[in-house]
């Protein structure tokens, strides 16, 4: 497989995280899916589902907060696997508290979480795609990206940090041959949570009124596939429905 290029999804959870992995599978690529240990199983389950399409995908739980976790996935993702060209943060961490009730630890572990995480995995990307001159590097944002709102000043304050990252990162490694971008997934996305919370998710699917995470994965792979004259740094994904 040491020849085979691969897509690194930090966050591969069940819903987005899974449809990314597998689109990228699906593009040739080796889908190298990352959650921590503890969901280690669900991750293997994951990663057979793509290999009994035929497939490449591994499961590499790993924790994206620890540094050197990070450095030592990325170094066997080049060692075992192959170059790595595509590398996707989509790691969540939304949570919602009242300013007066949240504890320090609450907000430093949203931000390791949702930010600090995503440093590390766009560093370690960029340190093996920079001498080669090609990679994508994406990061999954929120509409709190981009807006706060009662309740989720951790969780606010984590993705605006994401959104500058990927800003920052988009300027210094454009002229690289690096295409950096960073999505905003304003709506609902049709996942386990919300079917078992969110009441009605039959007719929102069938109004079109809930992202689906292979919509969403797609326009990861139209990301990654953009030509360096008309490449996109921001993308904003939502349903028509959604109030903007």
């Amino acid at each position: 497989m040491a020849d085979t290029g691969a897509c690194l999804v930090i966050g591969a959870g069940d819903d987005t995280g899974a449809a990314v992995g597998r689109a990228f599978a699906r593009e040739g690529l080796a889908a190298c899916l990352v959650r921590r240990e503890r969901h280690a199983d669900q991750l293997e389950m994951l990663a057979q589902s793509i290999r009994d399409e035929g497939l490449e995908a591994l499961a590499m739980p790993a924790d994206g907060r620890d540094e050197e976790a990070v450095i030592a996935l990325v170094d066997r993702i080049e060692r075992e696997v192959g170059p790595l060209e595509v590398a996707v943060f989509n790691v969540g961490a939304n949570v919602s508290f009242p300013i007066t009730e949240m504890t320090a630890q609450v907000y430093k572990k949203v931000w390791e979480m949702a930010c600090f995480a995503g440093f590390l995995m766009g560093r370690e990307a960029a340190r093996r795609m920079v001498p080669r001159g090609r990679g994508t590097i994406i990061f999954t944002g929120a509409t709190a990206s981009t807006r706060g709102r009662p309740g989720m000043a951790a969780f606010a304050g984590a993705k605006h940090g994401l959104r500058a990252l990927s800003q920052s990162m988009a300027r210094e490694l454009g002229p690289k041959n690096i295409h950096v971008a960073h999505t905003i997934i304003d709506g609902a996305i049709d996942s386990n949570f919300i079917r078992q919370n969110v009441p009605g998710v039959d007719d929102l699917r069938a109004q079109d009124a809930i992202l689906n995470p292979d919509h969403i994965a797609a326009n990861y792979v139209m990301l990654h596939r953009q030509p360096r004259d008309a490449w996109t740094h921001e993308l904003d994904l939502r349903p028509w429905k959604e109030n903007w």
